[in-house]
């Protein structure tokens, strides 16, 4: 009977080729005896395999985490690397799925299909706020991905994913404070090959994709791919009678690989996705006084749907339009590497764009509330990394220099619906306790105005009749950012003896940004200066009961801010669109400027032929990152500026343009462990990031500032055993203890103290897989797998509520809303000889539903929404491999 090979075989094959992410991926190979040196000859490519095979050898995982090709056994780094065999078993269809075989990675999508956040133990962050890079690094095939876009079920011939923990900027470049993701897609092959998938599953959802590779002539080799993914929504819409929460995908990529010699290779890849879908939904979670009248019936209401806060999941929403996600993604990469007897050189350049369209019913009702929400988005981003390596004796040499520079432009566009005059009208009658209705403020408002410019002629009268809550007025905005940075960077391994190994490694970065926002309102009511009105509401209501003028000033000046005194003041809560301070200004320059040293030291030690050992102590960096948002506003410290100069509005508030850097440490202890049936990972650690950049999203807009410092102290296991040849039996636990150490000024109060929201204390993955023989030499694999998340508060806490009584009511508004995760996923493969195979699935198999986030509802003052996760999938894929 011909033996069926597995997956890790077939992959330390085609690893053997020297493809590698970052590094001298497809450097060839190099060997030294004394003063002979013999040259590589082009690698041999493995040929097509069947599915599987029994394997104990874990030195079967290259990784590329340190840029250089070891196994995963020999790295010491805390990694988790998820291969193409895992990636087909486990089913993983999106990006966020990962989340289930990696415990400490966390991923959500939420505003919009462009955008997807990325969390290693506890940090990251930068979700749909184009200004804000994320904390953890994004790389596919050695090129850094600065927004988050890609998707990995869009990538064609998928080797690996290595998940890096911790902070990795000594080796990387850009922005990995946090950790790093590298995804590995297969080179081009000298022999002609491919495959080709086709998937059908619930929700009418199907994806097809496929790849084909060959030379062209003996040095060249080519390779593409393309693939659809489509999927009907799962949320209904009443009010529109559609569906939300789609797919509709397509992509397509190539590569060439040119090799003409045992020294020179040359990859070129290029890659177009497009998305066009309807996405993404949210729910009412709780109601508000005011968020009532959407849905009671006239006069008292809008007679409107909304969702129901007391039955979250069950996936019906209401909108008035459709939301738009039209994005494209594309980009073209060149690596070079060179290699001459120990010393290889590695060059990658890349320009990438990602163009996103989007709009989106904002008030996530049926009424008219907001009626355009847009966001034209344009990010080009252009980057370039050289690196030279050499082996002298017992030290390993690493040099490199990264460059970096992005453009960014986005406009955006935010209206008021026809229905939202009704709604404030019922909102002012409310909050007066039946005194005033629109019209009564209007004209009251306006003859303030009058008496006012008799006693201050700055203040000009004003006529408001029919001007407030107008449907089709709101914020214009254009915001731009620009932004160039370079790394020089080194590491150094010393071989002390055959076993002990000392690591140091330097990172100098340096980040300039040049940023600009101009945003115009033509909401009236938004630049109504209610407590100055309300001032002299009070001083000519006491003129009137016979107070004297200096009795009425005093009078007005001391209750000016009193809400039970001046009712006026109530009334903020509708003053939805403030008028915005442009910048750059004659006191804000629109310009940062920073640089950071970061640095690796690291002694591994081969305790015995299967175990091994690391004490890591390392720092990393993030730059500081811009509030590309409606929610920027001028720092605290720029006030008495920003007045002397007159630039002040009314209603103005001070929160921060930008947040400085992030500035990671972490201590950490390994132990690797490959016993051949048997093999383990374990790590424990100290990681503090000071100036974390929390963004916090207020509904509309994104609250960004810095917190003083965040610690997480921890450990992660991953072992896998086979009891007996055909059974597979893996465990991956994470424990975090997850804490602000020092938060102050947050947008929700001070956090000091408190645990980090959304990040689990326990999170832990069981899975085990079977495979049985048949006596044709076909396989029947059984896999299940079991991802748990303990109990968490989804959210550190809810802006809107920052004025209701209480120490913390913003923090309290949001204790309520916690979030658990049970998810069972399962697959059953049926394996052939000839390469094809076809597999029943299910993910999320018991149906668990939880939220994702929270967050203030827009225009509903004290309401609150959510983002419910993925109910229960299930389909059934074939495979064919040639």
């Amino acid at each position: 009977m011909k033996p069926i090979r597995s997956g890790q075989v077939v992959l330390r094959n085609t690893l053997s080729t020297g493809t590698a992410v970052l590094a001298i991926a497809a450097a060839p190979a190099f060997a030294q005896d004394d003063a002979e040196t013999e040259y590589a000859q082009p690698a041999e490519y493995a040929a097509p395999a069947s599915d599987v095979e029994t394997t104990y050898d874990n030195n079967a995982i290259i990784v590329t985490a340190t840029k250089r090709e070891r196994t995963l056994q020999d790295t010491p780094v805390a990694v988790t690397v998820t291969t193409e065999q895992e990636l087909e078993r486990a089913e993983i269809r999106d990006l966020k799925d990962l989340t289930s075989v990696a415990p400490s990675l966390k991923i959500t999508q939420l505003q919009s299909s462009a955008n997807t956040n990325f969390i290693i133990r506890g940090f990251g962050n930068g979700a749909n706020n184009a200004g804000i890079e994320p904390s953890v690094g994004v790389f596919v095939d050695g090129v850094y991905r600065s927004r988050s876009a890609a998707r990995i079920n869009d990538l064609p011939d998928l080797q690996r994913i290595e998940v890096l923990k911790g902070p990795q900027s000594t080796l990387f470049g850009k922005n990995a404070s946090a950790g790093v993701i590298s995804v590995v897609t297969a080179e081009p092959r000298f022999t002609f090959g491919g495959e080709a998938e086709v998937s059908y599953g619930n929700f009418d959802a199907m994806v097809a994709k496929a790849n084909v590779y060959g030379p062209l002539s003996e040095t060249i080799a080519a390779s593409i791919g393309g693939g659809i993914n489509k999927r009907d929504g799962y949320f209904t819409d009443l009010s529109t009678g559609g569906k939300t929460n789609e797919r509709d995908r397509w992509f397509t990529r190539g590569q060439l690989l040119f090799e003409p010699n045992g020294l020179l290779k040359v990859r070129i890849i290029g890659d177009y996705e497009k998305t066009d879908e309807n996405c993404c939904a949210n729910v009412l979670l709780q109601q508000g006084d005011i968020g009532a009248a959407i849905v009671a019936p006239p006069p008292f209401g809008l007679g409107a749907g909304n969702s129901d806060p007391a039955n979250p999941y069950a996936d019906v929403i209401y909108s008035n339009f459709p939301s738009t996600n039209d994005i494209e993604n594309w980009g073209l990469s060149g690596q070079v590497d060179f290699g001459f007897g120990p010393f290889k050189l590695t060059s990658i350049t890349a320009y990438r764009g990602v163009d996103a369209i989007t709009n989106q019913d904002s008030d996530f009702t049926g009424a008219d509330l907001i009626s355009r929400n847009f966001q034209d988005l344009s990010i080009h981003t252009f980057t370039q990394e050289f690196r030279a390596t050499a082996t002298v004796g017992a030290l390993d040499i690493l040099l490199g220099a990264f460059y970096f520079d992005e453009s960014i432009k986005q406009a955006n566009e935010l209206f008021y619906g026809d229905d939202l005059r009704q709604f404030a009208n019922i909102g002012i009658f409310g909050i007066s306790d039946g005194a005033l209705n629109l019209p009564a403020l209007e004209a009251q408002l306006s003859q303030l105005t009058v008496l006012a410019n008799m006693v201050d002629p700055t203040i000009t009268p004003q006529d408001y009749t029919g001007q407030f809550f107008i449907g089709d007025r709101g914020l214009r905005e254009a915001y731009t950012l620009n932004n160039k940075a370079f790394s020089l960077f080194g590491q150094l391994d010393f071989e002390v003896t055959d076993r002990l190994t000392l690591t140091a490694g330097l990172n100098y970065t340096k980040d300039k940004k040049r940023y600009s926002a101009n945003v115009s309102s033509d909401d009236v009511f938004s630049q109504v200066d209610l407590q100055q009105l309300g001032y002299y509401a009070l001083y000519f209501g006491a003129l009137e009961n016979g107070a004297s003028q200096q009795q009425a000033q005093d009078y007005a000046t001391a209750f000016q801010n009193d809400e039970t005194v001046n009712r006026l003041l109530a009334l903020q809560d509708l003053q939805y669109l403030p008028e915005f301070v442009d910048v750059p200004n004659s006191v804000e320059s629109g310009r940062i400027s920073d640089d950071n040293v970061s640095y690796t030291l690291r002694a591994a030690y081969e305790l015995t032929d299967s175990l091994n050992a690391y004490l890591t102590y390392a720092s990393g960096y993030k730059a500081p990152s811009v509030n590309l948002s409606r929610d920027s506003r001028p720092f605290p410290s720029d006030r008495d500026a920003i007045e002397a100069a007159g630039l002040d509005e009314a209603n103005q508030t001070y929160s921060g343009r930008f947040a400085t850097g992030e500035k990671a440490k972490v201590w950490e202890l390994g132990l690797k462990g490959d016993f051949g049936p048997a093999n383990f990972s374990f790590a424990m650690f100290r990681q503090t990031i000071s100036g974390f950049q929390s963004n916090i999203f207020t509904g509309t807009g994104f609250f960004l500032t810095n917190a003083g410092k965040q610690r997480a102290t921890g450990f992660e296991f991953d072992g896998s055993v086979r009891p007996i040849d055909p059974l597979k039996l893996r465990m991956a636990v994470t424990y975090l203890d997850s804490k602000y150490v020092s938060f102050p000024i947050s947008g929700v109060g001070d956090l000091t103290g408190y645990e980090v929201a959304g990040v689990p204390p326990i999170s832990a993955t069981w899975s085990a897989e079977y495979t049985h023989e048949l006596g044709n030499g076909d396989a029947l694999i059984a896999r299940g797998d079991y991802h748990y998340e303990s109990d968490v508060m989804i959210v550190e806490g809810l802006p809107g509520f920052i004025d209701e009584e209480g120490e913390t009511p913003a923090i309290d508004a949001a204790r309520q809303f916690t979030r658990s995760v049970n998810d069972v996923n399962a697959s059953l493969t049926y394996a052939m000889q000839n390469g094809l195979s076809v597999s029943v699935w299910g993910r999320n198999l018991l149906d668990d539903r939880y939220l994702l986030s929270i967050f203030d509802t827009p225009i509903q003052p004290l309401s609150i929404s959510g983002y419910p996760s993925q109910p229960r999938t299930y389909g059934v894929t074939a495979r064919y491999k040639f």
